[in-house]
């Protein structure tokens, strides 16, 4: 049985989409934006210099291309990215973290470090940063 998702977007009134938390528990809003399977797989690119639709759908886990547009527009809407045109014919996005994303660096450095601690076979794809 597949589960509806837990975050909803709705219409805030101004023409543009907000996202509903299930609960107020920080870690449950931070999961509903990047918890499921692919959105820290398509931060982790982002955060190792990654910016275009190719270049993602390059990576080892062989994402589908409907899935990657639906998380870049889960993203955006989330505020964690920002999408700037590059060619106008045909139109074609640059993806760029906001401050917002950049901040989760951390996050994904995390689970990198423990992946590499406790998962044999693991190899680094991003470099730690040296805050």
């Amino acid at each position: 049985m597949r589960r509806a998702p837990a975050t909803e977007a709705a219409d805030d009134g101004t023409g543009t989409s907000r996202l509903t938390a299930r609960s107020p528990c920080p870690v449950a809003g931070a999961l509903d934006l990047v918890g499921d399977r692919w959105t820290l797989l398509v931060l982790r690119d982002l955060l190792a210099g990654k910016t275009r639709y190719g270049q993602f759908l390059a990576s080892p886990e062989r994402i589908s291309t409907n899935l990657l547009a639906d998380r870049l527009q889960r993203m955006e809407a989330a505020g964690l990215v920002t999408a700037v045109p590059y060619s106008e014919h045909p139109v074609r996005m640059d993806y760029q973290l906001t401050p917002a994303g950049r901040a989760l660096r951390p996050v994904v450095d995390a689970l990198a470090s423990w992946g590499l601690t406790h998962l044999p076979g693991t190899e680094a794809l991003l470099e730690p940063t040296s805050d």
